[in-house]
């Protein structure tokens, strides 16, 4: 009763005080869901997608954060008829774990960077049909998945100095022309290892990347019917600063302008997480000569094991068309 007293007799200062706590626990929830983003779980089951989430489920991780798991290499090249070899990829922080599949006669060499919670097995179908294609392929680990090092993921930020480690690593040891294939953030990733870190490609090839780390935040709110304002900045705020970097200046986007090597921008009419129009966007802002592919039908996901036969034909006849 002395609160209720207290706060009709100074309205000003206890709305401030509401004010000051709603801002303080918002902050609270957004560090926990920017640490569960950036740090996968050591084992347990996967938060399943927001859009099968129940309201109690939705409640649950708006309180507490969604739950990866590690992501663990759970088959190997052998499995999908391809010999390979393992190697360690030193020069940074941490070593990555890659697999080199290599070719009798081969065109070139791909390198494969998977998306945010997945790891190089994942990329095994794509590796399949590059190779069917003449090319031999690495497959990269990235920090904190599969059997790399590292305890932190950053969305694709500090993904393009491993783009950038992985590219050198195979200039060194295979001639020919290099080819990079990136999916949602290994496409993010490369997009900023070719406009931020010096890498060079004959050619790339990407699935889905985000045109801004805003957007994407944005579109984790919404997919729980949930106000996107303040909480997304907040928590791409969060996602950022303990790491080091301005996470609103990771925009794909941006980095397509300074791209000019030739790239396939491959995406899914019915993404709901990364819109088409995103797609759009960085395609117009790719400065060399580039080519978009539109998967109708299709959401954020492997478009290779959807629609082999598409994929090979768009990605087939892109490659052909390189010097």
């Amino acid at each position: 009763m002395r609160v209720v007293r207290w706060a009709r007799r100074h309205p000003w200062l206890s709305a401030a005080s509401a004010l000051l706590l709603l801002v303080v626990l918002a902050n609270a929830l957004a560090y926990r869901h920017a640490w569960a983003m950036t740090h996968f779980a050591p084992d347990g089951s996967r938060t399943p997608p927001p859009e099968r989430l129940s309201a109690a489920g939705k409640l649950g991780v708006l309180l507490t954060g969604g739950r990866l798991p590690r992501p663990v290499n759970d088959r190997t090249p052998d499995l999908a008829g391809l010999g390979y070899e393992t190697h360690a990829i030193d020069g940074g922080p941490f070593a990555l774990e890659a697999w080199y599949v290599p070719h009798p006669n081969p065109r070139g060499t791909v390198l494969l960077f998977h998306g945010y919670g997945g790891c190089k097995a994942g990329l095994l179908d794509e590796a399949r049909a590059f190779h069917d294609l003449g090319f031999a392929c690495l497959l990269v680990d990235f920090p904190d998945s599969g059997g790399s090092q590292g305890d932190v993921t950053t969305i694709g930020y500090r993904e393009a100095d491993d783009v950038a480690r992985a590219a050198a690593f195979a200039r060194r040891r295979w001639p020919g022309p290099l080819v990079l294939f990136g999916q949602s953030m290994g496409a993010a990733a490369v997009l900023r290892a070719l406009a931020a870190c010096g890498v060079q490609a004959e050619a790339v090839v990407l699935e889905c990347p985000f045109g801004r780390l805003l957007s994407t935040a944005e579109a984790r709110f919404r997919s729980m019917r949930l106000p996107a304002f303040p909480a997304a900045r907040v928590l791409v705020f969060r996602g950022g600063v303990p790491h080091g970097f301005n996470a609103f200046g990771h925009n794909p986007v941006d980095y397509a302008r300074m791209v000019s090597c030739p790239t396939l921008l491959l995406h899914g009419a019915d993404d709901p997480r990364v819109t088409l129009a995103e797609g759009r966007a960085i395609h117009a802002g790719l400065s060399g000569p580039k080519r978009l592919h539109v998967f109708e039908g299709l959401a954020h996901q492997p478009y290779v094991a959807a629609r082999g036969e598409e994929w090979q034909e768009q990605v087939g006849a892109f490659l052909a068309s390189l010097p």
